[in-house]
């Protein structure tokens, strides 16, 4: 296969990273430019990909405007900022990798799944849990028939207090009107992997969750406004001096630490959050995203579904799994598979080998590489196959989304198959 040119729009924590399987795949993709608005996101990214300086823009536009100068771009803006540069970069004939969720409406997402098929290029979804070592072998399983027909599946996101904390309270994620819902923001994944699994996307979805810790009511008595000013913080589990002061001791410039500092010393962590966002009491934030969400879904085959998204777990681990089926039942943890047959009443367990932690920091357990790979691939081969989240797949998983976030809103159950 021959090289595959990249350009980048966005690069943040998402876009720096998936830039960075092209530097450790050099004969298979090499990055030629970037757009990004912060300078020092902006410098470190064109030193790392040793970029020329026309080719280092802070706006998109700019980068737009030299005209189909690589193969593919990868869009790692905001969310709410998708749809434009998507739209744009396809006209030029640019296949796109666009970061999840695609868009947060359906309006929106339909422009996007428009405007790339009527482009005629590719478009992958950062979907990054169907490109999974352990996803691809839980499918299998499923697939074979050795369940039986799928009667129900339990599945849990563990979001982690602290990850709650840092992305949902004091961050980006924390305001539906700045950002999005929760569901959408972080369990679109979820639902577009159940659907992925399964093979379809739910029929009728209803859904419940609240906001119910991360509030001034909880405050307690004596917590400051910020957590290096708090008499408490050393009883307090969410205290921000703590969770970034431990990565600074144990040399770890990485997710999330990543994200509040850009240069790595004990003098711009105290800085940061002194001013900055992450310094907060996570009882003094203007945060309002839930902190725990159901969905209860029926799909059109007949098998139903429970999905539990909550922040109160140990850490930001691996998704649990259940799958009851008519001739056996699954059990998987994200590293591991418990097969248990009817019949035979035999047990298999299936080990995967490691690729990494579930989450930003362990490159979800192989689906950022396992992405990247089919991404590229598909680019050279010219096989649109080679995707697992193309436009169409994924705006189904979308629209179940958001009919699970009206489903939460209104107390309503929602119909998802008549709007498909």
């Amino acid at each position: 296969m021959s090289s595959v040119s990249l350009v980048v729009v966005g690069a943040g924590d998402r876009g720096a990273k998936h830039a960075k399987w092209a530097l450790a795949h050099p004969d298979r993709a090499r990055v030629v430019g970037v757009a990004e608005p912060r300078e020092v996101h902006r410098a470190r990214f064109a030193r790392d990909h040793a970029l020329t300086p026309e080719r280092t823009t802070a706006d998109w536009r700019d980068l737009h405007a030299l005209g189909k100068i690589a193969d593919a771009v990868l869009i790692c803006t905001p969310d709410r900022l998708h749809v434009e540069p998507v739209a744009a970069f396809a006209t030029l004939g640019y296949h796109i990798m666009v970061e999840k969720p695609m868009a947060l409406d359906e309006a929106s997402c339909r422009e996007i799944v428009k405007a790339v098929e009527e482009s005629g290029v590719m478009l992958a979804v950062g979907h990054v849990l169907r490109y999974t070592p352990y996803t691809h072998a839980l499918k299998q399983i499923v697939d074979s028939g050795r369940l039986g027909s799928i009667v129900s599946i339990q599945h849990l996101e563990p979001v982690g207090f602290w990850h709650q904390a840092h992305s949902f309270v004091r961050g980006n994620w924390r305001r539906s009107d700045e950002a999005t819902s929760m569901l959408m923001a972080k369990a679109c994944h979820d639902l577009d992997w159940l659907q992925y699994v399964l093979g379809e996307p739910p029929a009728r979805v209803s859904s419940f969750g609240r906001l119910s810790h991360f509030s001034p009511v909880n405050r307690p008595a004596g917590a400051a406004d910020r957590c290096l000013d708090c008499s408490v913080a050393e009883k307090c589990p969410y205290s921000a001096s703590r969770l970034y002061g431990d990565m600074m001791d144990r040399q770890e410039h990485s997710w999330p630490l990543s994200v509040v500092v850009d240069s790595f010393t004990p003098e711009a962590l105290e800085e940061a959050l002194r001013t900055g966002p992450y310094g907060r009491c996570v009882y003094a934030c203007d945060n309002d995203v839930v902190d725990h969400q159901v969905v209860a879904m029926e799909f059109p085959g007949g098998a139903t579904a429970t999905f539990t998204m909550t922040a109160f777990t140990e850490a930001a681990g691996n998704r649990r799994t259940r799958i009851f089926g008519t001739y056996g039942e699954l059990v998987g943890d994200g590293e591991s598979i418990r097969v248990y047959d009817f019949l035979t009443r035999a047990e298999e367990s299936i080990a995967l080998a490691g690729d990494g932690a579930m989450n930003a920091a362990g490159g979800h357990g192989g689906g950022d590489s396992g992405l990247m790979d089919a991404f590229i691939e598909a680019v050279a081969t010219g096989d649109p196959t080679r995707i697992k989240s193309g436009p169409r797949d994924s705006l189904l998983s979308h629209i179940s989304v958001l009919a699970a976030e009206r489903a939460r809103l209104n107390g309503s159950v929602e119909t998802v198959r008549d709007r498909l």
